[in-house]
């Protein structure tokens, strides 16, 4: 039954999600192209302009935004507190600490994938920088909104709930695994989103936070690493010798448990 839940929930903000992009699009012709370079799960194009790109990197935080703050609202379609009403009532005991785990799996993914051989679209200096700007940008942008807002948790009533500091580094990371791979395969994408999904979906059943702090929190784990990709020059590693070794720390925090990653690669 709780499998159930998990992926209940999982249908729940994937279906709402899509159903906003499609009337969004509703007046313009959609393609299978034009999907892939919403959620780079596709070859991507260098020739759009900025403008273009900047809208498409936009689109889905700005979607999930929407829905976040709609489900604040009392209506029958997408309300926190019947979605909190369904967990109580199907699931009330379920506690599970895999989400605190799953949120970084994208990125151990990524490195190795690289390991392996597959390579992903940037060296290993510049894939690092970028995912060290994309968590820092997710603290950046989620621990304000925390102390802004001051909504209280489900559970304890802790007044730090919104947004999901969890479903952010989880969103980060999907993102930047389908930055990195969406463009060899789709299922890479694929994969890396469903896994963030999931940690949206076990916020929720562990009545850690409401439905829409999950959703405010893919929201800004896609807009941080979006901008990270966007703002970066490209520059790292360019005039480093090729014999030298490379050591990169990565900092991360959820809102309970800081970590530290240190990747040290010898040539």
């Amino acid at each position: 039954m709780q499998l159930k839940l998990v992926l209940l929930l999982q249908l729940v903000m994937a279906t709402a999600m899509a159903q906003q992009v499609d009337s969004i699009h509703q007046l313009a012709p959609r393609t299978v192209a034009d999907f892939q370079k919403d959620f780079y799960i596709g070859e991507p194009q260098v020739s759009y302009s900025n403008k273009i790109v900047w809208k498409r990197a936009l689109k889905a935080p700005l979607i999930l935004t929407a829905l976040s703050l709609y489900s604040f609202t009392d209506n029958e379609a997408f309300d926190k507190h019947e979605v909190k009403e369904i967990r109580d009532r199907v699931s009330p005991s379920f506690r599970h600490h895999a989400d605190n785990y799953l949120q970084y799996a994208p990125v151990a993914a990524v490195y190795g994938l690289n390991l392996a051989g597959i390579k992903g679209k940037n060296d290993f200096t510049n894939r690092t920088m970028l995912l060290t700007k994309s968590m820092l940008l997710v603290a950046a942008i989620t621990y304000p909104l925390k102390t802004i807002t001051a909504v209280p948790r489900p559970d304890t009533g802790q007044r730090n709930s919104f947004p999901s500091g969890h479903t952010a580094t989880a969103f980060a990371a999907a993102t930047f695994m389908a930055k990195e791979y969406g463009h060899i395969n789709m299922w890479y994408s694929i994969g890396a989103y469903t896994a963030a999904t999931g940690v949206g979906a076990m916020r929720i059943l562990n009545n850690r936070h409401w439905i829409t702090d999950t959703l405010a929190g893919a929201a800004v784990g896609i807009l941080s690493t979006n901008i990270a990709y966007l703002t970066h020059q490209y520059k790292w590693g360019h005039h480093r010798k090729h014999n030298a070794s490379q050591t990169i720390v990565v900092p991360a925090y959820d809102g309970q448990t800081g970590m530290v990653s240190i990747v040290h690669v010898l040539h």
